[in-house]
């Protein structure tokens, strides 16, 4: 990137994230996360390259691999230990969660389960922000699993036919579970976008936070002024296993051939310089939020039923 400045940035981001997920990885075996982890190492660049390009006001919707969308749209790092700990001064106060992170005060409006979820709740807050006129824009990240679901082309027609301010990004790992992409799609994602007369735009490169931050600050700006919906698919790769601190590449479904030609660009293993520079402050920073949720307290019969509708 031409700014150093934004670089660094971005690249803080990112080692925040995968340095955040590698103590979870540690704390795991030992019983104290209190839920399942879905982890985002691998991903980081494309959470941090297109949060980067949104406004604290912009809303996210995000997936149970949640963690990276919530860190890079600005949750706090110590709420976050705290709800997978199940601590009362987690996000939810520890009833949700890694798949169910929440900040609606930096806009990021929730995570599910429930795959494709993320796309109908994306739209909907676009409709009203368009009825609002408010300028605000709305994100869906999703796996490119979930266009496999209904809700999902339902969503892309009603967006383009109203021309709401949503940009839909998935995030293509090639993956559901298990299951790589050949046995599950007999469609060209992108031509199925486009048929719904939503540009859609494939960035390959997806450990480069720098390209995916300025393709996605177009995309914004163009949804800003009014154009309706964007689509943008970033190829990007899932270094540890569908659902747990492990590896899987024995599990013979991948290989990792393919990981270790993905490390090679990746700037977090590359760029040895900018990482010494920003990696002593991120480190105790993630000391000071698991003693935060060492020392929190478990949520009491008091919040046994609060929140329940």
């Amino acid at each position: 990137m031409a700014n150093q400045d934004l670089y660094t940035d971005l690249f803080r981001k990112a080692l925040k994230i995968r340095r955040v997920e590698e103590r979870i990885i540690e704390l795991y075996p030992l019983n104290k996360i209190q839920s399942p982890v879905h982890l985002s190492i691998g991903q980081e660049a494309v959470a941090v390259g297109v949060c980067g390009a949104l406004r604290p006001e912009d809303w996210v919707f995000g997936t149970y691999r949640s963690h990276a969308l919530y860190l890079a749209k600005g949750g706090d790092m110590k709420r976050m230990f705290a709800e997978l700990y199940g601590k009362v001064t987690g996000v939810s106060e520890g009833k949700a969660g890694s798949m169910h992170l929440t900040a609606p005060d930096v806009g990021m409006m929730g995570s599910s389960a429930v795959v494709a979820s993320a796309i109908p709740h994306a739209v909907g807050a676009a409709l009203g922000a368009k009825h609002r006129r408010t300028g605000q824009v709305n994100v869906a990240f999703f796996g490119e699993a979930a266009l496999e679901a209904g809700v999902s082309h339902e969503s892309l027609n009603f967006a383009s036919l109203h021309k709401l301010p949503v940009i839909f990004v998935c995030e293509d790992n090639g993956l559901a579970v298990h299951s790589p992409v050949g046995v599950r799609q007999s469609f060209n994602r992108m031509a199925l976008v486009n048929a719904h007369r939503i540009p859609a735009l494939r960035i390959e490169e997806g450990w480069d936070f720098g390209k995916i931050y300025e393709i996605m600050s177009g995309l914004v700006k163009d949804v800003r002024e009014g154009s309706g919906p964007r689509y943008l698919e970033v190829k990007t790769i899932r270094a540890r296993e569908h659902v747990g601190p492990g590896e899987d590449f024995d599990f013979g479904y991948r290989n990792r051939d393919d990981f270790e030609r993905w490390r090679t660009n990746d700037p977090l293993v590359c760029d040895r310089d900018t990482l010494a520079m920003v990696e002593a402050n991120i480190m105790q920073g993630i000391d000071v939020a698991v003693a935060f949720a060492e020392d929190s307290a478990w949520p009491g019969r008091s919040q046994l039923l609060t929140d329940v509708v």
